[in-house]
């Protein structure tokens, strides 16, 4: 949608490590990243290193950007520009600090400011996957179009954002999570102790016997490769069980959203250990009081990744059926269907690519109104 645009955007990605400052125009970087320490731990010197970094790329531009967009991590008034709360990673944010009121006073135009999985579903949505299938799908000779897509991303937590015909759905209270829902295997437990790094460590301790290792995701999926020595067994369960516990959740979206599920973040990179169970999820059943089975989405439910599969997708099931008291007939695919996706762009360019987006969206919107 914005791929063509000739507005420039000013994004950052805030970790609780480092800030990087970037600018963007038609959904592409174009400046060098500007990193800073995010001084996390001290407010206002965390406040002046955005300042700094901002003002910094700002200046290396050949042209005033239109506006300053970007993901925060943790609980905040989004629309307001508001961050305060339970912030790990920013423990001098916890008390409620107007971050985009203060920058867009500093530098006299609009900052956006939103959660990460709100603007890796829109970036993904937009400019992602989501057009990549509908290309596809026409190129196939389909008529069939997505609208609606939910985004994950499996990092250091479990995040999520939903996109629903083109809108991004912030919620009233800027809190849409997934990481509360409940954990399949542990009962009260949420989903987050299943469905994150944690997660992946803490089921290969627990399978090989050794709570000593010092194994990040990245490793035990090297073991799990056969490329590293250590719990074969123990690091193929590591990341069942996680796609077990995630589709789990992820069935429950897709079911209410009825539309594309696209998946990203680091972990992915383990995606061959984690699909089977997680697609196995999605495709599972329930039963009524009766006895009879239903399916647990009543979608097909497709990994889109898979060349054959995909073309499964495009095909569907089309058919003719007559109108009643007419010498028509009309094509009908009766074939409900959803499918599960792969980052193409990667987690942290989609998230800039949303920022991007959802900042032009806003601005056009309130030209439209005046």
């Amino acid at each position: 949608m914005y791929k063509h645009d000739d507005r420039v955007v000013v994004t950052l990605d805030a970790g609780g490590t480092n800030l990087v400052f970037g600018a963007m125009r038609g959904c592409k970087f174009i400046s060098e990243p500007v990193t800073y320490p995010s001084n996390a731990g001290d407010l206002d010197l965390c406040l002046d290193t955005m300042v700094k970094g901002f003002r910094e790329v700002i200046d290396s531009l050949d042209e005033k950007p239109v506006a300053i967009s970007f993901a925060f991590p943790g609980p905040a008034d989004y629309p307001n520009g508001i961050i305060g709360g339970y912030l790990p990673n920013f423990p001098s944010f916890r008390e409620g600090v107007a971050l985009g009121p203060f920058l867009q006073n500093e530098f006299g135009i609009p900052v956006f400011i939103n959660n990460d999985g709100d603007l890796f579903a829109y970036g993904e949505a937009l400019c992602g996957v989501l057009p990549d299938i509908n290309r596809r799908l026409k190129e196939a000779g389909s008529n069939k179009r997505f609208r609606n897509l939910i985004g994950y991303t499996f990092g250091t937590g479990f995040g999520v954002g939903i996109v629903v015909n083109g809108m991004l759905n912030r919620g009233d209270n800027s809190c849409v999570e997934t990481f509360c829902l409940p954990h399949k295997l542990k009962e009260g437990i949420i989903v987050e102790e299943g469905v994150a790094v944690r997660a992946i460590k803490r089921v290969y301790a627990e399978e090989s016997g050794d709570y000593n290792h010092n194994f990040e995701p990245k490793k035990i999926c090297e073991i799990a490769d056969g490329k590293r020595t250590g719990n074969v067994e123990a690091a193929r369960k590591a990341f069942a069980e996680f796609g077990e516990i995630a589709g789990d959740a992820i069935a429950v979206a897709a079911q209410l959203i009825d539309g594309i599920i696209v998946i990203g973040g680091g972990i992915t990179a383990a995606r061959r250990w984690i699909l089977p169970s997680l697609i196995q999820e999605l495709r599972g059943s329930l039963a009524t009081l009766g006895g009879e089975s239903v399916r647990r989405v009543q979608m097909e439910v497709f990994d889109l990744d898979d060349p054959k599969e995909f073309e499964r997708f495009a095909k569907g099931n089309v058919k003719r059926i007559n109108v009643r008291g007419s010498n028509m007939s009309i094509e009908y695919d009766d074939m409900k269907r959803i499918g599960v996706i792969f980052s193409k762009l990667g987690a942290s360019k989609a998230i800039s690519v949303g920022a991007y987006s959802f900042a032009l969206s806003k601005i056009d919107e309130k030209e439209e109104d005046d």
